[in-house]
């Protein structure tokens, strides 16, 4: 059992050997961090707090160092107001290179792999705001090139931050710290369990979740360019302020919630990350534990780290395929009713199994076989216990395994049945177990007759709602836990007992259409179902629609069949009455209505009506002829109702159209001498809905001698009303106005001014 153990624990520091084989620029960049902060003193009004800064890097293949006197500044404000207040430099210190010594002469570890942590810590010490937070801040530049779920990563910065709200200052709070950091590289298409939880030492509610990672910085410095620039290396921090953009996922397939695109997910009160990552590559990953205090939330940690999914090689293990296995390599193998069985290895990894051993006690003789794979027949019934042994000869100390064999060989069960049942009733069927067993007697019953329809009675019976053809199966078990199977199909195709159909009664005025419902059961659409409506007309259909278009009262007969030519039927005898129908009529005049004539005669055309009613415009009136007057323009509607002595109904409704008309009338001279006659130049006639007005006059030398946009107002014959008198002659005009419903009119012509 403790080797077990040990090849698990090999598996997780094996994978870090692959660091570098799938991503060839691993080896350069920061890959992830995280900021803390530990309440120190208050003095006054100024409060000072120890800030942790702790970094990973890649440690070989000529990576970047961590910064000396690295940069860490510190702003006051919020939101997207942020100042900056002062730059914190420090050096690294408690340098730490992971161990990734697998211990197994198995696997092979390449060379120059190497993951390093840092730790940046100092004091800061600020002003207590009871409206501002603090934010100290470290900004670098970049990712590696290789992330594959952010856009141009290659360009884009971290920034690694902590907020110290108003209400840590107040309280003198501590942020919580993570336990522990992710496995830098995790093994694709494997359950993922990582406990991200972290640990608050004044006891706050802690709420995970995944979040977005911030950019801050970008490549000048390296190839030209100021590294101090907020697009640099390096951004100065009294120069680069929050607030920090957030990465780019890419969409859809990636989101700061979804960030390994395949479902791996944060539990919110454990910290939990589980889940199978399938996809190869570098992912950036933003987890966030955020604080409450008495369900309010007083802060927020955030960490900013890689995951880099790869294929991982494991540790040599024996499997066989087996029912049942117990504690890891124990594996029982059952066969019923057949003395040869087939042996499925599933022993892993072929590439460093070296030789197998199969070894089995034959009724006190061992026999062996040295094939990876094995099929062999044993002699009789009974209980066989043998060994697989992994690598079993030569100098592999630590590539050995063993699984531990039992063959249990029993005897035969046989799944057999039989069904009685009257093909034409709907009764119930009735099933009479055949079952047999070598093993004495069958224990176990399971019979499907339908979906979610089930029985474990040895001989049961079943009733059915539905027709059809019935796949019957029977599972059956012995003491052995030895089980068989048999399916036969049942053909149940019986005619309903009794033919009910709605309406139960029809009385319906002509045309009568009517939609019969067929609630006999059982039937489907593979029985013939014959409706006669009783007016010569028939159908094969198991709910009809049918229009009866004269006068009168009908009888109907169902006729139903099953496909086993079972038959029943019956006759509604004066089920439906069809009563004779009015039908609505009338005219108007005028046929064009409209504002200089409001008033309407509507005139009867109805047949077979002895009431009427009209609905004009929200009037209503009684008589077969109307006049109504319409009190304004539009489009109303009208309808007529008409009764007939049966009692049946019929109606027309109509849209009218009263429409709004304008006149203009333009004279062709006028003599503006002051005689109030004909003194200025405008146009006469009915303006109602007249907009937009614009009339222009122009002398015949092309000058515009007068302008309006208000038709009540006219030319008085001075330039622009109010100059010099323009001269006698011929005028030009042009008048443009929009209709009341919205068409523009143009309308042009000459003048003649006299005086």
């Amino acid at each position: 059992m403790m080797k077990k153990k040990y090849f698990k624990l090999s598996i997780l520091l094996f994978v870090l050997s692959f660091l570098v084989i799938p991503f060839e620029s691993f080896a350069k960049h920061i890959v992830g961090g995280d900021v803390t902060y530990r309440f120190v003193s208050r003095q006054g009004n100024n409060v000072t707090f120890e800030v942790t800064f702790t970094m990973y890097r890649d440690s070989q293949g000529g990576g970047a160092q961590f910064d000396n006197n690295g940069r860490f500044g510190l702003f006051r404000g919020s939101g997207n107001n942020w100042s900056y207040v002062d730059t914190y430099p420090a050096n690294p210190k408690n340098l730490t290179t992971i161990d990734i010594d697998t211990g197994n002469p198995c696997l092979e570890v390449p060379t120059g792999i190497g993951v390093q942590s840092g730790v940046y810590q100092f004091e800061i010490t600020f002003a207590q705001s009871t409206t501002d937070s603090y934010m100290i801040a470290y900004q670098r530049c970049c990712r590696n090139n290789s992330i594959f779920n952010i856009i141009s990563p290659e360009d884009t910065g971290a920034v690694f931050s902590a907020t110290i709200t108003p209400f840590a200052q107040a309280e003198g709070d501590n942020s919580p710290t993570f336990n522990d950091f992710p496995p830098v590289v995790i093994c694709a298409n494997s359950l993922l369990n990582f406990d991200h939880s972290a640990t608050d030492v004044d006891g706050d509610q802690i709420v995970y979740s995944f979040c977005t990672p911030l950019s801050a910085g970008g490549t000048d410095g390296v190839n030209g360019g100021n590294a101090d620039d907020c697009t640099g290396i390096t951004p100065l921090p009294n120069n680069c302020p929050p607030p920090f953009t957030e990465v780019s996922f890419r969409l859809p397939e990636y989101r700061f919630d979804d960030p390994l695109g395949n479902g791996v997910s944060i539990e919110q009160s454990t910290g939990l990350i589980s889940g199978i990552p399938q996809v190869l590559g570098q992912f950036v990953v933003g987890v966030c534990a955020t604080t409450y205090r008495n369900g309010v939330e007083i802060g927020r940690l955030s960490r900013d780290f890689q995951f880099n999914v790869t294929n991982c090689e494991i540790a040599v293990q024996a499997s066989i395929g087996a029912d049942d296995i117990n504690n890891g390599d124990q594996f029982i193998v059952n066969s019923c009713g057949d003395y040869s069985v087939d042996f499925v290895n599933l022993s892993t990894d072929q590439t460093k199994i070296f030789s197998y051993d199969w070894q089995f006690d034959i009724n006190g003789d061992l026999v062996e076989f040295d094939t990876r794979e094995l099929s062999y027949t044993f002699p009789d019934t009974g209980r066989y216990e043998g060994l697989l042994l992994l690598n079993n000869e030569g100098d592999f100390a630590n590539c050995k395994d063993t699984a531990y064999i039992t063959v249990n060989i029993y005897p035969e069960i046989e799944a057999d049945f039989d069904f009685a049942y009257d093909t034409c009733t709907a009764g119930p069927v009735d099933f009479v177990d055949l079952s047999t067993t070598g093993a004495g007697n069958v224990l176990g019953h399971e019979w499907t007759f339908e979906p979610n329809e089930t029985s474990d009675v040895q001989n049961p019976t079943h009733s059915y709602s539905t027709p059809g053809v019935k796949p019957i199966k029977l599972v059956v078990e012995d003491k052995n836990e030895c089980k068989d199977s048999l399916v036969k199909d049942l053909t149940w195709y019986p005619v309903p007992p009794l033919i009910i159909v709605e309406p139960s009664i029809f009385i319906g005025c002509l045309p009568a259409t009517i939609s019969f419902n067929n609630l006999s059961s059982p039937i489907d659409s593979t029985y013939d179902v014959i409706w006669d409506f009783g007016d010569g007309t028939i159908v094969n259909e198991i709910s009809p629609t049918h229009i009866y278009d004269e006068i009168g009262t009908y009888s109907i007969s169902v006729d139903i069949t099953s496909p086993l030519e079972c038959q029943t039927d019956k006759s509604f005898e004066n089920l439906i009455s069809v009563l004779e129908s009015p039908v609505a009529g009338f005219t108007y005049t005028p046929e064009m209505p409209s504002i200089f004539n409001k008033t309407v005669d509507f005139i009867d055309e109805s047949s077979g009506a002895d009431s009427w009613f009209y609905n004009i415009d929200g009037t209503g009136y009684l008589d077969p002829n109307v006049s109504h007057t319409f009190p304004d323009t539009g489009i109303v509607y009208v309808l007529q109702v008409v009764s007939h002595p049966s009692g049946c109904t019929d109606s027309l409704g109509i849209f009218l159209d009263i429409e709004p008309l304008v006149t203009l009338h333009m004279p062709n001279a006028f003599t503006p001498n002051n005689d109030g006659l004909n003194d200025s130049f405008k146009g006469k006639g009915f303006f109602d809905g007249f907009q937009n007005y614009q009339m222009n006059i122009w002398n015949r030398w092309g000058e515009k001698v007068y302008e309006t946009s208000d038709p009540d107002i006219g030319w008085n014959g001075q330039k622009e009303n109010d100059g010099t008198n323009s001269p006698v002659g011929v005028y030009v005009y042009t008048i443009e106005y929009t209709g009341p419903r919205g068409q523009v009119n143009e309308l042009k012509g000459h003048v003649t001014l006299i005086r």
